[in-house]
């Protein structure tokens, strides 16, 4: 069972995006949906924003994951 992020969770788990910008990727596609807690409270999976985030890592270009490599 994957623990339920509330949104000031997020950005220690590396998204740094504003709530709109939250729904507006929601609505895309492009973001984990989002669980209804309660009337007023939501949440995201932290299993689903862990891939999501490893995606986002995986999808650079080369030429900066090379980049990093060399200045490590």
């Amino acid at each position: 069972m994957s623990k339920i992020l509330i949104f000031p969770e997020l950005k220690p788990r590396g998204i740094r995006l504003s709530r709109r910008q939250i729904d507006r990727l929601e609505a895309a596609g492009k973001f984990p949906r989002r669980v209804q807690i309660s009337a007023g409270r939501v949440g995201w999976l932290a299993d689903e924003i862990e891939h999501h985030v490893a995606g986002a890592i995986a999808r650079r270009p080369a030429a900066f994951v090379s980049a990093a490599t060399e200045v490590a």
